[in-house]
Order: structure tokens, then sequence, then C-alpha cells
């Protein structure tokens, strides 16, 4: 299947995987910290910690203990020079703020940089520059989120998402020459594999963004994150009609986009408490876009509708625990719920993946 299964293509997917969430927590707990929201940002941060080291158990597995190790110890560090970072901003004290930058580029970059280019043979100009890109995005986001420009902060969310990506797309395929693992991590398969995986993580985040808003009243920044929403959903199907034409993409953005809105309506009940307004919106869900996404996905695929029908079901569910549990005000609940729903989006990109190179083979020559 042209390498979409290859332990090649599984390592690129799983390292963008833990740094696009890697970087997506680091916004949902920044946006929390500036917004005074603290145990929301407890418990992001609790999980931000958590990302790191699972992407330090994946190097690990490769490299050894010692490696592992010093993995931890770097990112660790780079994650609290942002959080010295954010504090500073949100208290007015620029030593603070200059000092966090400073520690980032004279610390975290060289550091990091070293310890990339030495386990995978990179230029260490190339890695220098994704590495130092990747502090520039971030910063300029929480810049963004204390001056509660929200149309820019969730463009710049996206930006910066997209960019982490190509340094997992960049490590991905030397560390899996350099270690002899099977396959090719450029492949034009891994490469959509990875792609379509992205982009469903970003949705569920994305779409997470938008409810804690909603459900906190905080009235501009879920309209910003809807626009991400809707653009992720646009983007989404652009890849599909890049595969199988215009008619098929103006079918995934139309089952795409009511599935969103039945989100928003159901977040809007719970919000205003309107049972009402939720069963409607739990019942278009099920009976309305499941079937609608599984006959469309078998068709274009051939993976099974039932199996299919329980994969799309577990995301409505795995979404609306999210939304329950941003209602609820338990912080801690509502992350745990968003990483969880977060990852289950794999359970479904990656048989989406491997039956679409199957069914479509010339096209990931």
């Amino acid at each position: 299947m042209a390498g979409v299964d290859t332990a090649a293509s599984t390592l690129r997917t799983d390292l963008n995987y833990l740094l696009g969430e890697h970087q997506i927590l680091a916004f949902k707990a920044t946006g929390a910290a500036l917004g005074g929201r603290t145990d929301q940002f407890d418990a992001y941060g609790e999980l931000l910690n958590t990302n790191g080291t699972d992407l330090g158990a994946a190097i690990g597995s490769i490299y050894g203990q010692e490696a592992q190790d010093e993995w931890n110890r770097i990112w660790s560090a780079h994650n609290g020079f942002f959080v010295d970072y954010t504090t500073g901003v949100a208290t007015g004290d620029q030593a603070m703020a200059d000092k966090a930058v400073e520690d980032l580029t004279t610390i975290y970059v060289p550091e990091f940089t070293t310890f990339l280019v030495g386990a995978t043979g990179l230029p260490e100009d190339a890695v220098t520059e994704l590495v130092t890109d990747h502090v520039n995005h971030t910063k300029e986001v929480v810049d963004l989120q204390a001056a509660g420009d929200w149309a820019a902060t969730y463009a710049g969310i996206r930006k910066a998402y997209s960019h982490i990506s190509m340094i997992g797309d960049a490590l991905a395929p030397a560390i899996a020459e350099g270690n002899e693992i099977e396959g090719d991590a450029s492949s034009p398969a891994a490469s959509f594999r990875t792609a379509l995986n992205n982009f469903l993580q970003e949705h569920l985040f994305l779409a997470s963004f938008a409810t804690d808003a909603a459900l906190d009243g905080r009235d501009d920044e879920f309209t910003a994150a809807g626009d991400a929403l809707n653009a992720n959903g646009t983007d989404l199907g652009a890849v599909i009609g890049d595969l199988y034409g215009t008619e098929a993409q103006d079918e995934w953005n139309r089952i795409w986009s009511a599935h969103n809105g039945f989100f928003v309506d159901y977040t809007t009940g719970v919000a205003t408490d309107d049972m009402a307004m939720q069963d409607q919106a739990v019942e278009d869900l099920t009976t309305l876009y499941v079937p609608d996404f599984a006959a469309f996905l078998a068709g274009a695929t051939g993976l099974q509708e039932d199996a299919l029908t329980d994969l799309i079901t577990e995301h409505v569910l795995t979404t609306k625990a999210v939304v329950d549990a941003q209602a609820t005000d338990d912080a801690v609940a509502a992350a745990q719920a968003d990483r969880t729903a977060a990852m289950h989006m794999r359970m479904l990109g990656d048989p989406l993946a491997t039956a679409i190179v199957a069914a479509l083979p010339d096209k990931f020559e």
C-alpha cells in the first residue's frame, strides 16, 4: 500500500501527532493563564508535561534512556520558559518576559538543536531555523492572546500548529533512516497519512477551543475559534477533493459543516440549559451526521459501514464528553476529555488513510 502502514510511516505520524498536541496544549495553557482561569491553566499544564514525557519515551524507545532523559530535561525547560514568558506578559513584567525570551533563544534553541543534530545528522542551520521558528510562532500567539485579538490569535494557532509538523516531517525520515526503521517516512502515502491525522487532530482541538469559549461567554473568541474550525473543515474537504474530485469535496463540506453546526447547537443548549435543544442536537448528530458520514466514507474507501459508524459515533460521544465536562467547570476532567477525544481521531484517521491509499494507489506513486 505504497508505504502507508510501514514502521517509518507510523513513526512520522506518531511524532507529528505528539508535536501537534504539544503546540495546542501549550496554547490552551497560555490562553487560560492570560484569561485568569487558573484551574484550567493547571490542568492543561499537567497535560503539557505528560505530552512531553510521552515524546521523551518515544525518543527513548529508539535512542535509549540517556537520550530520553536529555530530551525530557530540555523539553521541560522550554515549557517552563514559555510559562515564564506568559507570566511576564500577564503581569506586565517586561524584565521577566525578556528573560524568558533570552532563555528560549540562548539556552533552549542551541541545546535542542545540538541534541537533534546529534540524533539525526540533520544540518545544524536547518534545525536551528526550525526550532527558532517554533519559539517565534509560539511567542506570537501568546502576545495575540494577551491583546485579545482573537481572529489573529486563531490564525496564529493554525500557523504554529502547521509549522510544528515541519519539525516532525524533517526528524522522522532522518530517524528512520539512521536507525534502519522499515519503510520510507517521506513517501507520498506516509505524507498523506500524517497530514490527514494532523487535520483531524486540529479539528477536535479547535472544536474544544470554540465550545470552551462559548460556555464561558467569551463570544469574540468563540467566533474566531469557530471560523478557524470552519477553515480546517474546508482544508480537509480540499484534501478529499484533490483525491476524489469536486463532487466529493462538496459532499464532504456539506456533511462536515453540518456536524460542526450540530455541536454548536448542543453547546448552546448546554450553555442555556435548554434540554430540548441538546436532545435535538444529539438526535441530529446520531441520525443525520453519523449515517451520512459513514455512507460517504464507505463509498470512498471500501471500509465497512458498520465499523465506520462505530468510529464516527465514538467521535460524537468523546466530543460531547468534552462539552459536558467543560460545562461543569471541572477543569481537570475537561482537559483530560479533550486529550482523549483528540487522541481518538487517530482511530479514524489511520484506517481512512490506509483505505484511501489502497483505493487510489496511483495517487501515491
